[in-house]
């Protein structure tokens, strides 16, 4: 016969008398007061909250996608227009949840999410018995992605500008558009190095650097969250993703292994999600699916507790990518069931399951069971708990759908999206002064190519309801003074450029030559050719299944599209390449024939004005490469920061780049001068100023990236040939001098030593500054001995 444990017995029930009672009288308990500390509030919550309520902080949702996989369809709580079901909800939401997964999703406009975020939210706070809110999430690669959210251009796009400032108005732009609708988290930025461009998530990242990627990334994450502690209700949480390791997978194929030594990933990988963790104070961050030394992230305790929580103090919650829990044992197989995938996922760090709770359900019985220590789920509880209070969601659970329609795309977002299409526009070559078109030269103009006609968005998009391809930019641009004739030339997919859409069927030869003879007969009748060429959202995109590829063994063009270049160039006409990809390709014949080369990757709803600006010379185009452009696949890795050792030229070819990382042209031309540093020697924990003049010597005003680059000389363990440690961009009047100025101290100068500590070494270091990464200017700076 079982006996009744009287101690447990109460302990687990007054609690729960007690609140009952202080509901119904109205009484607020100390988790209520918005008066006091968020650290109080929580901590009193949890002490009211049932094991099951706890473990419901951990799970996520997702509309009626698996989130119960037994249960009949009758208890799915959205019907099939979306709308949410109250009298079905008790089935899923009872104890309440920790996050919903993507509320935008069923097409749902502004005010229908806003309504449909704030019905759950109602719910919520009315019939469970604690009033939990619910914690929404959105992506928010480069804008909203939802129906009528603001496109801006891609992430790689972003980081051409080299422009911090206008990143962070680019997020806080989007931060409003998503918390004005009812989310309060967005999963990106995405701090990835970009080092394998076959990689079909290039297009997310901001490219290959982790400096870049660490400035440009803290001002994402600054315009998402704002400066906190507290977020308030025009900004959301930032979540940092992957972690680690995800940029240069094995064979460069989408969740490959990472497997690097922990130098290399400390100096290199880990270095912008330091920067998010110290400086930005992120609040949430997003494991990776990869492996690392043979551990996947969403196991790896070192990375997700010794590295992130105790060495950088990182206090905001770890999620799982979609799935990745599962991984361990559908992926990885370190583990035999999707039991043991939670519980060790719940002891290396990762707080809350994500889309839906696929195995964090199963936590009630493990604890039960004395299988999961149930201090683990507070813990992680506990942060959930934080990061709502930080949100205000106890105090302020609902939006105002009115005003989500009126945030959201408005005029001022439009116009801040034209100027990030602006700024990100990188002119590659630029023989004989070709650019800008003339259009009193020009009277016909052919605009010729696959991307020409259609609105090119980039992954992680949805339907921003307005979008401008580079053919209607440029027809607008020089309606009644040219005509515009128009061929589509050749398709790189015959398959249309769906990004969600498993089924990739590249372009036909046979059919894309029949098409280049017609763009060809087209062509002739021109003054000028614009071509519009690249990838589009189905060959360079996240292969995030097996049947859904996205990653490619080589960097050339698709579909034809060198045939249809070289019966351009053989019709005698002046030929311009507008380049629209997620990845860099090998453009070998481009380059070493075509004049004139721009590059947009993907420049949001407003790029194809943004291109015509740059086309016609009312924009003066100063974008910069944020990764190396290889001749080819055999070049790979490329990525600029070499060792001193890489990079013997090969057998009757070469080892230099395409174009190099930190490249771009522009209108006007630049001169740099009188480079200094001051004081020339320091100590270990000094600072020099380094200064340089830099004089628009062209004819015309424009932007200039000022590029600060050193390199160790002598060093205990091997540095990089030259690593970017600095950058402006600045406008300069034509004639215009300016000086410049950085500084380096012990945040830039310091490196790993034999013993992996953080040191700046004495010797000698090399202080270089120009415009891209192979034409600089230098001096030297010494660090002496204390």
């Amino acid at each position: 016969m079982k006996v009744l444990n009287i101690a447990k017995f109460v302990t687990a029930v007054l609690p729960l008398v007690f609140l009952a009672s202080g509901r119904s009288s109205g009484q607020q308990f100390p988790y209520q007061r918005q008066d006091l500390p968020v650290e109080q509030r929580v901590a009193d919550l949890l002490s009211r909250m049932t094991l099951d309520e706890k473990v419901a902080q951990l799970e996520g949702t997702w509309q009626n996608k698996g989130s119960m996989p037994d249960v009949a369809k009758s208890y799915f709580f959205v019907d099939q227009k979306g709308h949410v079901l109250p009298d079905r909800l008790a089935a899923l939401f009872k104890n309440g949840f920790g996050e919903m997964s993507r509320p935008s999703e069923s097409t749902r406009s502004p005010r229908e999410m806003a309504e449909f975020t704030n019905a759950l939210q109602k719910w919520l706070k009315d019939n469970t018995r604690l009033g939990i809110p619910l914690l929404f999430h959105e992506e928010c690669l480069h804008g909203h992605v939802a129906p009528r959210g603001t496109s801006f251009p891609q992430a790689i796009g972003l980081a051409s500008t080299w422009d911090p400032a206008l990143v962070h108005d680019v997020f806080a732009a989007t931060a409003l558009e998503v918390r004005a609708r009812g989310a309060q988290q967005c999963l990106a930025p995405v701090l990835d190095l970009a080092r394998d461009p076959r990689w079909g998530r290039t297009e997310e990242t901001y490219g290959e650097d982790p400096y870049l990627t660490s400035r440009i990334g803290l001002a994402a994450i600054r315009g998402f969250q704002g400066l906190g502690p507290f977020i308030d209700g025009e900004h959301v949480l930032a979540t940092a993703k992957h972690f680690a390791v995800h940029g240069q997978p094995e064979a460069g194929t989408n969740v490959g292994p990472g497997n690097y030594s922990e130098r290399v990933v400390r100096e290199y990988f880990l270095k912008p999600f330091e920067t998010a963790v110290r400086e930005g104070q992120v609040q949430s961050v997003m494991a990776s699916y990869n492996e690392v030394d043979g551990i996947p992230s969403h196991s790896n305790k070192h990375l997700l507790d010794d590295i992130l929580r105790k060495e950088w103090g990182f206090q905001g919650i770890v999620v799982s990518d979609y799935s990745g829990i599962t991984d361990l044992r559908n992926l990885h197989h370190v583990v035999g069931t999707y039991e043991e995938a939670a519980r060790l996922a719940l002891e290396s760090g990762v707080d809350v399951e994500l889309p839906y709770a696929a195995t964090y359900g199963g936590l009630v019985e493990q604890v039960q069971q004395g299988k999961v220590a149930e201090s683990l789920v507070n813990r992680s509880a506990e942060r959930v708990l934080r990061e709502k209070f930080l949100l205000g969601l106890f105090d302020h659970p609902f939006v105002d759908p009115d005003r989500a329609e009126r945030v959201t795309n408005t005029p001022e977002h439009q116009q801040l999206a034209l100027r990030a299409a602006h700024e990100a526009i990188t002119l590659l070559k630029n023989d004989g002064g070709l650019l800008p078109l003339s259009i009193d030269r020009y009277k016909k103009i052919a605009v010729i190519g696959p991307n020409a006609a259609d609105v090119h968005l980039g992954g992680y998009s949805n339907q921003p309801g307005r979008g401008v391809s580079i053919l209607d930019g440029i027809r607008t641009k020089v309606a009644g003074r040219a005509e515009v004739l128009y061929s589509e030339g050749c398709k790189i997919t015959e398959t249309s450029a769906d990004w969600n859409a498993d089924k990739v069927v590249l372009g036909d030869p046979a059919l894309n030559a029949k098409r280049i003879a017609e763009a060809t007969a087209i062509a002739k009748k021109s003054d000028a050719i614009v071509m519009v060429l690249g990838e589009n959202e189905q060959t360079s995109r996240e292969a995030w299944a097996e049947d859904h590829p996205g990653d490619r063994d080589s960097l050339d063009l698709l579909g034809s599209q060198d045939d249809l270049v070289k019966s351009m160039l053989a019709t005698g006409k002046p030929v311009i390449v507008f380049l629209l990809h997620g990845r860099p390709n090998s453009i070998n014949f481009i380059a070493q024939n075509v004049p004139a080369i721009l590059d947009g990757w993907y420049l949001g709803q407003e790029g194809g004005t943004a291109a015509a600006d740059v086309l016609f010379g009312d924009y003066n185009p100063a974008g910069r490469l944020p990764i190396t452009v290889p001749r080819n696949v055999g070049q790979l890795p490329d990525y600029y920061y070499q060792k001193p050792s890489a990079k013997r030229d090969y057998l009757g070819t070469t080892t230099e780049p395409l174009f190099p990382f930190g490249y771009g042209l522009s209108y006007t031309s630049f001169k740099y001068s009188n480079i200094r540093v001051s004081p020339n020697t320091i100590g270990p924990y000094g600072k020099a100023k380094v200064e340089v003049d830099v004089t628009n010597s062209g004819t015309r005003s424009g932007d200039d990236v000022v590029q600060l680059y050193i390199r160790d000389e002598v060093s205990s363990v091997t540095r990089p040939i030259e690593e970017l440690r600095g950058f402006q961009r600045i406008t300069l009047d034509r004639g215009e001098t300016r000086t410049v100025t950085f500084t380096l101290g012990p945040d830039e100068l310091a490196a790993l030593d034999r013993d992996m500590r953080r040191v700046v070494e004495p010797g000698t270091f090399a202080v270089m500054v120009g415009g891209n990464s192979r034409e600089l200017t230098g001096t030297k700076l010494t660090v002496s001995h204390e």
